[in-house]
């Protein structure tokens, strides 16, 4: 079993790869194969709400990195989602991959459909309810099975860097549980 975890940070050293990582050697330790994909160089084009995909079961009107990141969402059995909150909401670069992501699937047998994952949103101070409410709404609207935690996974965090995240021992523990949870979850719906 495959988990994909995807950050939506510009930053190098990202608190929320930091996250991510904690997120995904957990995973690993649990058995389960992991990459992670950060969106820092990658481009992403916002949805043009073309319909294209509707014909050619693929994002056709753009070129970018979309399609590469759509095909491993698509083969992993699991997704995690890490997007830092600057302004209360994700990042526009992980909302244009959602955006898209969700069309495509949609017109092709709701492939997203059946898998497990979750979100994590770092910030600050505030702002983390709204971005880790999109997160969940997408992974709902797309059939994707959300496991739960001891409390959101949520980080908090200000500097660029793991020296400010991994100060954060109850967000990384919420994040640990979770993905103790995910492996739970996943090893009963696919073993």
């Amino acid at each position: 079993m495959k988990v994909l975890g995807i950050t939506g940070s510009l930053r190098p050293g990202s608190n929320t790869k930091y996250y991510m990582e904690q997120c995904l050697a957990k995973l690993q330790a649990q058995g389960l194969e992991t990459q992670l994909v950060s969106l820092r160089d990658k481009k992403i084009n916002p949805c043009l709400g073309c319909y294209a995909c509707t014909e050619e079961k693929r994002c056709a009107q753009q070129d970018d990195d979309f399609a590469e990141i759509l095909a491993l969402m698509e083969q992993a059995d699991g997704i995690v989602l890490g997007s830092p909150v600057y302004l209360s909401s994700v990042v526009p670069q992980m909302m244009s991959l959602l955006a898209r992501a969700t069309f495509v699937a949609h017109w092709n047998g709701k492939f997203l459909a059946g898998k497990v994952g979750g979100p994590i949103t770092v910030a600050r101070r505030a702002g983390h309810n709204m971005a880790f409410s999109q997160l969940l709404l997408w992974f709902f609207i797309n059939g994707i099975t959300v496991p739960g935690s001891t409390y959101w996974t949520v980080g908090m965090a200000g500097a660029g860097g793991a020296h400010d995240a991994g100060q954060d021992e109850e967000g990384l523990m919420h994040v640990a549980n979770f993905a103790d949870n995910m492996a739970k979850v996943m090893n009963k719906l696919f073993v």
